[in-house]
């Protein structure tokens, strides 16, 4: 039972006390008051208790009840006021400004061309709060064509991937919004795949009312600062939109499955784990890009997002469904290792270090290189440029050819000893 002596330790506190301990002394004196008489009680409190103590926790313990009157008329509101007084007037939206309409036409238009993937070697799990976690194969794609080919990300199913599942394998459940505004669930099954591209294949068995082809526009004469919206799945939020500019062209591309792409388009539409395999569209709602990666130390979107480029898109893709894998033109050449031609003093080019018989480059006329009847090295030809775009290594021909396809002619313009000469080649499929 609390006692005034119980109060006396209190005396060397400030005269400010926290709330706490304002509490405590206050239900001290109350506990004291209640269990005495009051002339008992008051001689307690005068006797027992220094004066500065007791005046100090009077005045706390009238704080205290004048507290707790507030807090409980507080609670019951004003009865003075209805509820009609106090609720704001609600204004209807009214018609949207073109600009935003134009945005929602683009977005019912093209929102049923977007899927969602789950690659199906990941399942989601619960954690200790017993909300599903989003797997890492979780992403986006596009609706092709009619035939119900799918396209995405490599990195999206990159799991099953490494499997090394056969053409025709179940990778994926892929998921496709119907005009109900049901989504509806399939299986994906695997027709090709590019991991230097970071793109991948898909095709599922739905009925033509539900497969939306995209529709696809050009990359090469996108501007720096026009609108592009990305529609996509991010953390699971199916059929999200999000809008910005084209803040940057021609980015390498640092994607998620080790390989960098060239000729990346950068753009400040959020793009977050989720979105990667679904559209970047222009104002008129066609396809520019994929999206495939954003730059971030968090995980999340920081306004620095990448999409594959259509041109891109539409060259691959056709091989992946046709033939099942990229087919990569090139010269059918071997050349030296960037190291190995500078240290024979080639600083400019792509050296040739042999040349098939048979071949279209020898049917050319390509030289390789040889060594002397004195043992010395007598350089093959140095390839400077592919129709007039600079070559500087073997690696920066190799990205310069990447834009082309086999069958493809082009001029070749090459160092021969002190002559520069240009000879026109027909490209092969480059042998992996």
């Amino acid at each position: 039972m609390a006692t005034a002596s119980s109060l006396a330790h209190t005396h060397h506190l400030p005269y400010v006390f926290p709330l706490q301990r304002r509490r405590l002394i206050a239900r001290r004196l109350l506990s004291i008051c209640s269990n005495h008489d009051t002339q008992s009680g008051g001689e307690i409190l005068m006797h027992s208790i220094p004066r500065r103590t007791l005046f100090t926790s009077l005045f706390i313990y009238s704080s205290y009840l004048h507290t707790s009157s507030y807090s409980s008329a507080h609670a019951l509101g004003d009865p003075s006021v209805t509820i009609e007084q106090v609720t704001p007037p609600v204004f209807p939206s009214g018609t949207l400004f073109p600009p935003e309409q134009r945005i929602v036409q683009l977005f019912e238009k093209n929102t049923y061309s977007v899927v969602n993937i789950f690659d199906v070697t990941l399942r989601p799990q619960l954690n200790v709060t017993g909300v599903v976690e989003i797997p890492e194969g979780n992403g986006s794609g596009v609706v092709w064509d009619e035939q119900g080919h799918i396209v995405t990300n490599y990195h999206v199913i990159a799991n099953s991937l490494s499997r090394n599942p056969s053409s025709g394998q179940v990778v994926a459940r892929v998921n496709i919004l119907a005009a109900d505004g049901v989504l509806k669930t399939f299986e994906g099954k695997l027709i090709g795949a590019d991991r230097a591209k970071d793109l991948a294949v898909l095709k599922v068995d739905a009925s033509e009312d539900l497969l939306r082809p995209i529709k696809v526009g050009g990359s090469s004469s996108l501007k720096v600062g026009q609108q592009c919206l990305a529609i996509g799945n991010p953390f699971g939020f199916d059929h999200t939109l999000t809008v910005g500019v084209i803040s940057g062209l021609n980015r390498d591309i640092f994607s998620q499955t080790g390989v960098t792409i060239g000729g990346g388009i950068q753009t400040d539409a959020a793009i977050n784990p989720g979105n990667s395999g679904g559209p970047l569209l222009d104002s008129k709602g066609n396809l520019i890009g994929i999206n495939t990666a954003i730059y971030t130390q968090t995980g999340t979107s920081a306004g620095v997002g990448f999409a594959i480029p259509s041109s891109t898109v539409t060259r691959i893709v056709p091989q992946l469904i046709q033939y099942g894998k990229a087919v990569r033109a090139g010269l059918d050449v071997d050349f030296a290792p960037d190291l190995v031609a500078n240290q024979l003093n080639v600083r400019n080019g792509a050296l040739v270090l042999q040349v098939p018989e048979n071949s279209l480059a020898a049917k050319a006329g390509l030289l390789p290189t040889t060594r002397g009847f004195a043992g010395n090295i007598v350089l093959g030809d140095i390839i400077t440029a592919v129709d007039n775009k600079p070559v500087r290594s073997k690696a920066e021909l190799y990205k310069v050819l990447d834009d082309y396809s086999v069958g493809n002619k082009i001029t070749l313009k090459i160092q021969r000893g002190s002559e520069n000469l240009e000879v026109p080649i027909v490209l092969e499929e480059k042998s992996s």
